[in-house]
């Protein structure tokens, strides 16, 4: 074989690896590419599922708030007929004319009033029950999440606007992101970028 034929082998050689090296690097880049965008749609989904809990939260506490005003009111006009059958018991009972229909019918009044004022106990036992159990589970939630990313999110925005803070080591950075006008890779690589990757 003369030099020149064995420089032009080498030569097709190396570029043949060049090429395969360029092809590897495309493709891992193609990958990390993928795996942020994916990485990032898990972000937008974290965050609907967070504020859809947070709405929930606040009409479980707000549907239990109301019920337990509603039935304190029952619970005052329950004691005031209460106390106006026990005046009326009593008297009935001084009258010695009184009938035993009469007295039948006060007592089983005042058993009903008894019973219906043991339900909405029992009722209130329950809206405690539900509202103790509802937001310890929501706010461990959000506790988590806030301490994996140490941004503490606005949830009452504009669409397409991401609002909040994020708290370092040093100090408060505020985020406010127009998601319209930028485009997702670079959403996300902007809030990665608060993220520590110290542990």
């Amino acid at each position: 074989m003369s030099q020149d034929h064995k420089l032009q082998e080498l030569g097709g050689t190396g570029e043949a690896v060049l090429a395969i090296i360029n092809s590897a690097q495309l493709t891992l880049l193609r990958r990390v590419k993928d795996e942020h965008l994916a990485l990032f749609d898990q972000h937008i989904e974290t965050k609907k599922i967070m504020t859809q809990i947070l709405r929930d939260v606040a009409q479980t506490e707000e549907g239990a708030g109301q019920r337990l005003l509603d039935m304190e009111e029952q619970q005052k006009q329950r004691d005031k007929e209460l106390e106006i059958l026990d005046e009326q018991l009593r008297k009935c009972t001084a009258k010695s004319q009184m009938t035993d229909s009469e007295l039948q019918f006060l007592q089983s009044e005042l058993e009903s009033l008894r019973n219906t004022e043991h339900e909405l106990e029992n009722l209130q036992t329950e809206v405690d029950e539900d509202t103790t159990e509802v937001i310890p589970s929501a706010v461990y939630v959000a506790q988590m999440y806030y301490l994996i990313t140490k941004i503490k999110w606005e949830y009452d925005t504009q669409p397409n606007t991401l609002k909040g803070v994020h708290y370092g080591a040093d100090l408060a950075t505020p985020i406010n992101i127009d998601t319209s006008q930028r485009c997702r890779s670079d959403v996300s690589d902007q809030l990665w970028g608060f993220v520590s990757t110290e542990w």
